[in-house]
């Protein structure tokens, strides 16, 4: 049996891939408060150290301390504490930013924005929107009550969906204008808006926010 991760039927692999780099052992000094500790890790949790130091504004030396009191506690061997250490902080911020990468997340900014606003997947379905949005669409694509045309609301944009997130990826996240076109039956509205990239791990969304017509 093979120890390497198979990749999914659609071709994309569950794990990222590992580097032989990553473990390679690095001994280092790390010196605090006049102790001097001798600590050999692999290359990768070295630098998760690292990543976990500058989000928490401190040293390495610092992580090592607090780590080193706890396990002295413990009677578990540092080294171990350390991968431990690392593995459960990488573990809280993944679930913090699962937490926070979400459609309820969109959904409460699009709440937020006084204007009309919606996400949007990549094959141009409203995922969802906001009272302003929603009363934009029925003033300007008035439906009798007994007509159910609205419910076969159709959007089309200037720029495609795919170019948007290329110019996205190109222009640091700012966000990208382009023209729309809603209809409902024989009705149309067109407009402007400004599109950028919901926070979410995937699959990756639009937020559109309108700002003329």
């Amino acid at each position: 049996m093979s120890g390497s991760a198979s990749p999914r039927p659609d071709g994309e692999r569950l794990l990222p891939p590992v580097a032989a780099e990553d473990f390679g052992l690095e001994f280092r000094v790390v010196a605090r408060g006049g102790i001097r500790r001798g600590i050999r890790l692999e290359r990768a949790f070295w630098l998760s150290l690292k990543q976990m130091a500058e989000r928490r504004k401190c040293t390495i030396g610092m992580l090592i301390d607090e780590i080193a009191e706890s396990q002295a506690q413990t009677g578990n061997n540092l080294t171990s504490a350390i991968r431990v250490a690392c593995m459960r902080g990488l573990g809280d911020e993944n679930l913090t930013l699962r937490r926070l990468a979400s459609i309820n997340t969109i959904s409460a900014i699009l709440l937020a924005c006084p204007s009309p606003a919606f996400a949007l997947a990549s094959s141009k379905k409203i995922l969802t929107f906001n009272a302003p949005f929603q009363q934009l669409v029925k003033r300007q694509l008035p439906i009798a009550p007994n007509d159910d045309a609205r419910h076969d609301l159709k959007l089309a944009l200037d720029l495609n969906v795919a170019d948007i997130f290329a110019r996205l990826d190109a222009n640091g996240e700012a966000p990208v204008a382009t023209g729309f076109v809603i209809g409902a039956g024989e009705r149309r509205y067109r407009g402007q808006l400004n599109a950028v990239r919901a926070p979410v791990l995937e699959p990756e969304l639009l937020m559109a926010f309108v700002f003329g017509g």
